[in-house]
């Protein structure tokens, strides 16, 4: 029995130790690990009146306006997460390289940006691995979150997702920037419903993203000034 334990000790350590090395290089540590989307942080004084958001950025990388959005990040020392569409990774792989050598979390977009919840496997799968493929050459990882365009997922879409290693991460504050209501707007509409653990929706392609630019120093100084943190999601 006590050989039997010594078995199985050995067994639990050599996984945790393959879990630790699927790890993206430098990513996930427990020094700087966030805290899992919709769970409470460890329950320390320091940690416990601590504040976080997750900013995320869809459809891109775009030539103009993912630059400057990557300068207005660095300005306010703020860590974000680019969710990517694979036809434009393949367009410009220099701004997914860039955007991963900041320190962004760089994930999974689907390759064209269709409904998936109207794909059938195949596709489902060309969708994923494909755009996969673009963003390991330029990351060196493989992402582990999937944002299905539009948010259109069901059962079947989380069940092909975690076939093939993803999480699904959706959002919880979405300023509907997309849309260019005004930046006044986005601000206000990020402002307003924001609150600790909060994934922001911002967009930094498909479009005219002028005013999500121009809204953004203003939500982060607002945020800051609040308290926040910001963390990028890994989906560890």
């Amino acid at each position: 029995m006590k050989d039997l334990r010594f078995v199985l000790a050995i067994g639990v350590c050599v996984a945790l130790g393959l879990a630790a090395s699927a790890a993206p290089p430098g990513r996930g540590s427990t020094a700087t690990a966030a805290p899992q989307v919709g769970a409470a942080p460890a329950a320390t004084t320091a940690v416990s009146t601590a504040k976080w958001v997750y900013l995320t950025f869809d459809d891109g990388p775009s030539a103009k306006y993912t630059a400057q959005i990557l300068r207005i990040l660095q300005a306010y020392h703020v860590r974000a997460t680019f969710f990517e569409v694979g036809q434009n990774v393949k367009r410009y792989p220099a701004l997914t390289r860039r955007v991963d050598q900041l320190g962004h979390s760089v994930q999974n977009h689907s390759w064209s940006h269709p409904n998936l919840t109207k794909a059938n496997w195949s596709t489902f799968k060309y969708q994923v691995r494909t755009t996969d493929r673009y963003l390991r050459a330029q990351t060196g990882y493989t992402p582990r979150c999937l944002r299905p365009p539009y948010g259109a997922t069901n059962r079947v879409v989380a069940k092909r997702a975690a076939m093939l290693g993803k999480k699904i991460q959706l959002w919880s504050v979405d300023p509907a920037d997309w849309s260019r209501p005004g930046t006044s707007v986005i601000v206000r509409r990020v402002l307003s419903k924001v609150h600790t653990g909060s994934v922001i929706l911002m967009h930094d392609g498909g479009g005219n993203r002028s005013q999500t630019v121009a809204a953004l120093p203003t939500i982060l100084k607002t945020l800051k000034a609040r308290g926040y943190l910001f963390y990028p999601l890994w989906c560890q």
